[in-house]
């Protein structure tokens, strides 16, 4: 009875255990912890919102200590238009831009930039879904952050000026909307610093090249020339502009609100093609 025991066990040591392959929720986890065990991620959300929600405040409160000097009209405009604009100005969306693309370029370049992305290739060979799992991971984050500081912008900026009875609800026209494209613009440029790096790989060059995208072309752009203009309603800050409050820059050429929410999907459906395919070709 003891031989054939033994047989069996011998034979049964012998059989490779298969490997058990990475799930895609595996690698959502193992990117998560490597985006929040980054010391930049918290500080530049943390800086961020309280930077965002102090221009609006500023503005606000501008505003609040004007009012007694507004004539009818004024107040009349300002509470169709200029409450809306209070919440979130163009500088909060700049910094928007600014912060959530400079922490889409850092989630891939943290690993180009030191050599571990070699490593993470060999854990998991299969880099188009490494790649899927970082872009889910910073979209989720960067949406969850655009709506925490578009909403908290709104509520601090309303609150100011419901001291003159000037604010308004998100059932104001405008308003909604305001809200949702600012939310929104965190992922989309979040996604852009995302396919500049996986191009780039280089750090600098990387930041620059999301900059210039995002903010400065937008503004060297003349809105006097029709050909100029086609550009500036390409590039997502105006697009941002479009949906938020204002098209008076390019009032000569004006645009729809549907073609700036297409100017959003293109963006970021382009920044995705590049940071999940571009890993195919280098690790490096």
């Amino acid at each position: 009875m003891t031989a054939p025991t033994t047989t069996t066990r011998t034979v049964l040591a012998d059989v490779p255990i298969p490997e058990r392959r990475a799930r895609f929720t595996d690698l959502l986890v193992a990117e998560w912890i490597k985006l929040w065990s980054l010391r930049s991620t918290i500080w530049a959300f943390s800086v961020s919102v309280l930077a965002i929600v102090g221009f609006s405040a500023t503005a606000a409160i501008a505003d609040y200590q004007n009012w007694p000097g507004y004539d009818a009209e004024h107040q009349a405009y300002f509470r169709t238009f200029g409450a809306v604009a209070d919440s979130f100005s163009t500088g909060s969306a700049t910094l928007v831009m600014l912060g959530a693309g400079a922490i889409g370029a850092i989630t891939i370049l943290g690993e180009y930039t030191t050599g571990m992305i070699r490593t993470t290739f060999t854990a998991v060979p299969a880099r188009r879904s490494v790649m899927a799992a970082k872009v889910v991971v910073v979209v989720a984050t960067t949406t969850v952050f655009g709506a925490v500081v578009a909403l908290a912008s709104f509520g601090v900026a309303q609150w100011i000026l419901s001291g003159r009875d000037a604010g308004v609800g998100l059932g104001h026209p405008g308003a909604l909307r305001l809200v949702v494209a600012s939310a929104l613009l965190a992922p989309v440029s979040a996604l852009v610093g995302m396919g500049m790096a996986a191009v780039i790989r280089h750090s600098v060059l990387t930041i620059v090249t999301t900059i210039t995208l995002l903010f400065v072309l937008p503004t060297v752009l003349s809105s006097h020339r029709h050909f100029s203009v086609d550009i500036l309603h390409m590039m997502v800050s105006q697009a941002w502009r479009r949906l938020a409050y204002d098209q008076s820059s390019t009032a000569a050429w004006p645009w729809t609100t549907t073609g700036a929410w297409t100017v959003y999907a293109v963006w970021a459906l382009v920044a995705i093609v590049l940071a999940v395919f571009s890993s195919d070709r280098r690790d490096q």
